[in-house]
């Protein structure tokens, strides 16, 4: 690079995302559990509006994700216009950051969350500020501890990714009311449908005029090959946000699967509640065959292992019985493996080759 052509501050400092593996060498037939996909797959009435929107390729997309937005304020009570949509919510999160976050600002973000607050925070300039958690679970003492004069957003995640756990509505609104005035909290709730127990956040980001809530429809709803999120928060951060959006961000095809997928809840229902079976059961699984686990409330678990060495060594072991899952060490948890709740086959290969690797069968 030229030295007189510099990248602006903070840039040099983001290490590239690192997405699950998808495949192994040597193997055609490997099973993916690295990157928390529905192994449901998409509701057929989102397929089916995906094929329509083929027929109108030569037209530009709706600016204004109308009709998406209604829908998703159908569901969920909210209002349209109190509502934005992305390129997966990570694209609201880079908005966020564009918007509120600069230099000399902070971006606090927990010590085991989710990789892109930090990367969205150097992109726009600002500092990111991770704090510690305690036993794998967002503490919201330390956040607010850490809260000062230049915090600008505070990123929490809820579920968090990637361990699973979550923090209850009552204790998310106390963070929500020991955040400064000045300090925009974002409550990430990309994998709040397959919870067991509300959060709150969406009620929270509704009547505080600091709160901002993120979602997306590459989880629960199957369309993580579509990219599409969006966020719900007080009128005139969405205003704001707004101002950055690309004005053809989201392609028709995107918004008319977006808009039956979250019209269709049966099919939502049938992957939230086989999902808590089967999550259930792989926590069972791997405790028994003494893997520690928290409880999940995601679509994930995080197994536990002795250290760094003996997480690798698993790793290495599934990857000969072909099963892909995910090592965590970029997120502080060395000796951990997140593995995602696949169909029951292959929850119970993945239970059968760790029993295997620990010379239990």
């Amino acid at each position: 690079m030229p030295k007189d052509i510099r990248p602006q501050p903070g840039i040099l400092d983001i290490t590239l995302y690192q997405g699950g593996d998808s495949s192994i060498a040597g193997q055609r037939e490997a099973i993916k559990l690295s990157s928390n996909e529905n192994p449901l797959g998409p509701s057929d009435r989102a397929v089916e509006a995906f094929r329509r929107a083929g027929h109108t390729l030569h037209r530009y997309p709706s600016s204004s994700h109308a009709a998406l937005r209604a829908a998703i304020g159908g569901v969920y009570g909210l209002d349209p216009d109190r509502i934005i949509c992305g390129a997966g919510s990570d694209e609201v999160i880079s908005f966020l950051c564009q918007a509120y976050a600069g230099p000399g600002d902070e971006v606090l973000h927990t010590e085991h969350g989710f990789a892109m607050y930090r990367i969205s925070a150097l992109g726009a300039g600002a500092t990111p500020v991770s704090v510690p958690e305690r036993r794998r679970t967002v503490d919201v003492d330390a956040v607010l501890a850490a809260c000062g004069a230049r915090t600008r957003l505070v990123f929490i995640a809820n579920p968090a990714n990637p361990t699973g756990t979550m923090l209850d509505a009552a204790t998310v609104a106390r963070l929500a009311d020991g955040v400064p005035a000045h300090t925009l909290l974002v409550l990430d709730g990309a994998y709040a449908e397959y919870a067991d127990v509300p959060d709150g956040a969406l009620e929270l980001a509704t009547a505080r005029p600091n709160v901002m809530v993120t979602r997306t429809f590459s989880k629960i709803h199957g369309l993580g090959g579509l990219r599409v999120g969006w966020g719900h928060g007080p009128r005139a951060v969405i205003d704001v946000l707004n101002r950055l959006r690309g004005p053809f961000n989201l392609s028709t095809a995107q918004q008319d699967a977006a808009e039956a997928a979250i019209l269709d809840r049966e099919h939502l229902e049938r992957c939230r509640t086989e999902n808590a079976r089967l999550r259930a059961w792989l926590t069972a699984g791997l405790r028994e065959i003494g893997v520690p686990c928290d409880d999940s409330q995601a679509n994930f678990v995080l197994a536990r292992f002795d250290g760094a060495a003996e997480a690798e060594a698993c790793d290495a072991h599934l990857k000969q019985c072909g099963l892909i899952v995910r090592r965590v060490g970029s997120y502080g948890l060395p000796g951990c493996l997140r593995i995602t709740v696949g169909d029951e086959p292959a929850c119970r290969r993945v239970v059968h080759a760790i029993a295997q690797f620990k010379g239990l069968r």
